[in-house]
């Protein structure tokens, strides 16, 4: 929550520089006039930072921390949040064009416009993408709207306007990771917790150029003492960023090594007081020394034109090829003595169109604070608190299995937001399934599933937590990837199938004997395992080679089925009377013992020769059994389901039951790529998880929205 000062909710923006860093505390009145309460500025003892890169954490974060201390101290508040800006080291920016077709006329809301934004903030991020060849991660860090288009035209402001097609054309800009982390590591440091990051020449731009002014072709030029960091406005809006690695800082250096003193004196030299004539200072010899505003001015013109000619050139390359107009300069590297004019001269315009700007842009900026005065200096500081009120809460930072990730909020995120920013697959998100086997029995076909796993552990700051737990700023997520079940294990001797025995009636005696299996045309056990793709075919007979070796009888039996001489691959099938006997003796006599009815030739036709020919024949329909018990492993066969997503009719495959999440698997919906800032997911018109059991007509919409 922001910190309150005599009832107001006031801005804490940092503008962490390479020389010092500025702190600035503020409010919007009623009126629309920043109101300023407080600032401090501290300068780094070391050089902890380098062309407005972060170099030594902790010393900036020491810095950081007496400014906000001396603020508090000032004001008796607390301050929690705090606003940066960045510098436009290694600046990459593109420009995203999108365009949304409305399902009707409709008027334009700020919900709308928002979506529009970073729909335009994504396509440049794809630009940057396929351009970045190199590992280097880029980060947006702000953006600005050239233009919008209403059903196809160009238009200022689409708010409020009756649309049937809206679209943008976005200036985003964007910096490496290591310098985003470094900024984000020395303000946590100093235990502060960052709302919004924008980037430098952004926050200048917002106080030095008012939004009437935009409408010609300016330059901002922010002279800083690492970078000069630049942006063109025409046509009514920003039309490029751009920087050079070239500033303050470098005058300094060419005066440390002509006048022989450390790098701080050589400071106070560079800034001699304009209507200051001369000024003393001792060399790192003790020997004191005096220079004169000439010898100053004459020591530091070829570098001051070197830099200024590297900007001018800048700007023209962002300008198309061509001087702008006018140039605004801001920052204390610009009030250097002949900065402007030689300035001016590279550009070919006359000295007046190249002008420093500080109290007379900040009309609407209020000092509170008798001490404060309105100047160049801190035309960057002041904008950071302004873009504050622009871009408030635009994105957030957090981490996800230690990669930072950027997202656009809107206080509604959570653990699943943030998973599909990353690209964490969805399946590692759910239990699996060890590998299913799929095979056909006695023609048919049958899945046998593999086994669940476990779902994801997902800890949120150490804290277990579900992946609709909503997050903030800086949380730190931890997602441990579901595990794969055991796959599917199918012994033959286990099918329901198997468990059905065949019985023969063998000398009078009735004889129970398991069935043979054939797998791909090869005999297998009971203990075989089946494999994926099998054919298993359950046998419902036996040859007499297999009874005698079953029975163990000797191979030189006479054998005779249903009363008939058989040879030793004729086929037995269940319920078939079989006799066996070693000579004609032992068969009469076997044949006095049968009883009455075993020796009726009809009763063994119509019991036994009957079944007989409908096996035998394949074109006969199989004879129905009564229903058997499904084991438990043995899943039913997979079927489809019709459902309509967003208006679509899918069907769903291969599964026998299905959950939310399998729609992504037949609708093309990418949760990698963000098109808002919260993913809806809805089932006949109620919210549900990605767990939700799915059935035959569901309506399902699943949809990003802010």
């Amino acid at each position: 929550m922001p910190a309150l000062y005599n009832g107001q909710e006031v801005v804490f923006g940092l503008d962490i520089g390479t020389r010092s860093i500025v702190g600035t505390v503020g409010y919007k009145d009623a009126r629309n006039r920043f109101q300023i309460v407080a600032q401090v500025e501290r300068f780094h003892e070391t050089r902890a930072m380098l062309d407005g890169q972060i170099h030594d954490i902790s010393k900036v974060a020491e810095t950081i921390c007496e400014v906000k201390e001396q603020l508090e101290k000032k004001l008796h508040i607390t301050l929690k949040e705090v606003c940066i800006a960045a510098a436009g080291r290694v600046l990459k920016t593109a420009v995203g064009v999108c365009e949304e077709e409305l399902e009707s006329e409709a008027v334009v809301d700020e919900e709308m416009v928002y979506t529009l934004d970073m729909l335009g903030v994504e396509k440049a991020n794809e630009m940057i993408l396929q351009e970045n060849e190199s590992d280097v991660k880029f980060f947006c860090v702000g953006y600005t709207v050239i233009r919008y288009l209403l059903n196809g035209f160009a238009i200022g402001n689409l708010l409020g306007h009756k649309a049937r097609r809206i679209g943008a054309e976005v200036l985003a800009t964007f910096l490496p990771e290591d310098v985003v982390d470094g900024l984000y590591a020395a303000v946590s440091e100093a235990g502060l917790e960052v709302v919004n990051l924008t980037l430098e020449p952004i926050a200048a731009m917002n106080v030095a150029i008012p939004e009437q002014y935009r409408l010609l072709n300016i330059a901002l030029v922010d002279v800083g003492a690492g970078t000069s960091d630049i942006c063109i406005t025409k046509d009514g809006s920003v039309v490029a960023y751009g920087m050079i690695p070239f500033a303050g800082d470098k005058l300094t250096e060419v005066l440390v090594q002509k006048y022989l003193v450390d790098f701080q004196t050589a400071e106070k030299i560079k800034m001699m007081a304009p209507g200051k004539k001369s000024m003393q200072y001792k060399d790192i010899m003790g020997d004191k020394q005096k220079i004169t505003r000439e010898e100053l001015d004459a020591d530091l013109k070829p570098e001051v034109s070197a830099m200024t000619s590297q900007i001018a050139e800048k700007i023209k390359e962002l300008n198309g090829g061509k001087a702008v107009s006018a140039v605004f300069v801001v920052g204390g590297g610009g009030k250097v003595t002949n900065f402007t004019k030689e300035l001016a001269e590279h550009l070919g315009l006359v000295p007046n169109r190249v002008a420093l700007r500080g109290p007379e842009v900040m009309g609407n900026i209020d000092m509170l604070d008798d001490s404060l005065r309105k100047d160049a200096l801190y035309v960057t500081p002041i904008g950071i608190c302004i873009n504050y009120y622009e871009k408030k809460n635009n994105f957030i930072f957090v981490h996800v299995n230690g990669e930072r990730v950027k997202l656009y909020n809107n206080n509604k995120l959570t653990v699943m937001d943030a998973a599909a920013a990353v690209g964490f697959p969805n399946a590692l998100l759910f239990p699996q399934r060890g590998a299913d086997i799929t095979f056909t029995i006695n023609g048919r076909q049958r899945i046998v599933r593999g086994s669940k796993g476990e779902a994801a552990v997902i800890r949120l700051n150490q804290k277990e937590v579900s992946m609709t737990t909503p997050i903030v700023q800086n949380d730190k997520i931890v997602i441990t990837q579901s595990t794969v079940g055991e796959p599917a294990y199918q012994e033959v001797g286990h099918l329901p199938e198997y468990s059905d025995k065949i019985h023969f009636r063998v000398n009078g005696q009735t004889v129970t004997c398991p069935r043979y299996v054939m797998v791909n045309g090869e005999l297998k056990s009971e203990y075989y395992s089946i494999q994926n793709n099998d054919q298993v075919v359950i046998l419902d007979y036996y040859t007499v080679e297999q009874l005698l070796l079953f029975l163990d009888l000797p191979k030189n039996v006479s054998f005779y089925i249903n009363h008939e001489a058989a040879g030793k691959k004729d086929r037995i099938y269940d319920n078939y009377m079989i006799n066996w006997a070693e000579n004609e003796e032992h068969l009469a006599e076997l044949e006095k013992t049968l009883p009455e009815e075993e020796k009726s030739a009809e009763e063994l036709t119509a019991a036994t020769l009957e079944p007989a020919t409908e096996i035998l024949d394949e074109k006969q329909p199989e004879a129905e059994k009564p229903p058997q018990e499904v084991a438990e492993d043995v899943v039913q066969e997979p079927r489809e389901v019709h459902i309509e997503v967003n208006g679509q009719p899918v069907t769903l495959k291969h599964k026998a039951e299905y959950i939310f999440v399998d729609i992504l698997d037949f609708y093309p919906f990418d949760l990698s790529v963000m098109g808002g800032s919260t993913l809806v997911t809805m089932l006949n018109d109620t919210e549900v998880g990605f767990t939700e059991p799915l059935h035959e007509g569901d309506v399902v919409r699943i949809y990003w929205k802010d």
